[in-house]
């Protein structure tokens, strides 16, 4: 399988003869041969036409090569328009909405900055609430957690699937849950994780987990003296005139949890069951 981007689009188009590129998003360092002529470029996984990459080269999306098939990673239904992004590593887009941040920071640090801020360490249980294109849930494992991450939809699994920077979330080390988080914590006993990422949708997307009473379901499942990483999005801005953050910090106090502070440089904050 071959990955192309409007970047290395571009870089064929201004090509002749052969040119020699990355063809999995950057994920290793190989380079593979690519032939240029006059109507196509030809690949290790097949053939594009030069009007195509054109238009690719205008399309900030991945396209797929395989098998002489090309497709565009993208997914649209009546519940939206999805697709990958061709940051490095992607992010995933819904209805023009990125799920990571991507201005001054890269999915990959963005995700670094939400795992570092409880310290996730070897031997923790780990639940990771919206999966995504799974970087938290994979970074965690890697650091010797055992891992549970929840996915929504199925889109967005089908467009994790397609992913290389998300091919570790199916290898069978990490239990991967569709279903929505409120309902699926309802599941699980209490005190079964030392450590929650919630990284929800945004508040307008997904308001119920941002609710008291899913706050209360995040406490009930986390162990005495497990840590809770929420993120928020930007500090200090305000929502319909409600200060989310500060609102998001009273509930999770209410419900029980203590030592509840602001994460600028994850955007989020975190607590802890004592």
């Amino acid at each position: 399988m071959n990955y192309i981007t409007p970047e290395l689009a571009k870089k064929i188009l201004n090509s002749k003869g052969e040119i020699y590129l990355n063809l999995d998003l950057n994920k290793t360092n190989k380079k593979f041969k690519v032939i240029v002529n006059e109507d196509k470029a030809i690949f290790p996984s097949g053939e594009i036409e030069i009007k195509i990459l054109k238009k690719i080269a205008k399309d900030n999306a991945v396209y797929l090569l395989d098998n002489n098939r090309l497709y565009k990673l993208a997914i649209a239904d009546e519940s939206g328009y999805y697709k990958l992004v061709p940051t490095i590593p992607p992010t995933i887009e819904i209805n023009g909405i990125r799920m990571h941040r991507t201005k001054g920071i890269n999915p990959y640090e963005d995700t670094l900055n939400k795992v570092n801020s409880i310290n996730i360490k070897k031997g923790d249980v780990v639940l990771d609430t919206c999966m995504g294109l799974g970087y938290t849930a994979i970074e965690a494992y890697r650091r010797g957690a055992k891992v549970i991450t929840i996915e929504k939809n199925k889109n967005v699994l089908e467009l994790a699937k397609l992913n290389p920077y998300s091919e570790e979330l199916f290898k069978g080390n990490i239990k991967v849950i569709l279903g929505d988080a409120f309902d699926v914590l309802k599941s699980f006993v209490d005190n079964s994780f030392t450590a929650i990422i919630h990284d929800p949708p945004r508040f307008s997307l997904a308001g119920h987990l941002y609710s008291e009473e899913f706050y209360r379901e995040l406490y009930r499942v986390l162990k005495p003296g497990g840590r809770l990483f929420h993120y928020v999005g930007n500090p200090g801005k305000k929502y319909r005139g409600k200060d989310l953050q500060k609102g998001v910090m009273e509930r999770l106090r209410k419900v029980g949890f203590k030592e509840v502070k602001k994460v600028e440089k994850a955007l989020g904050v975190v607590a802890k069951k004592l």
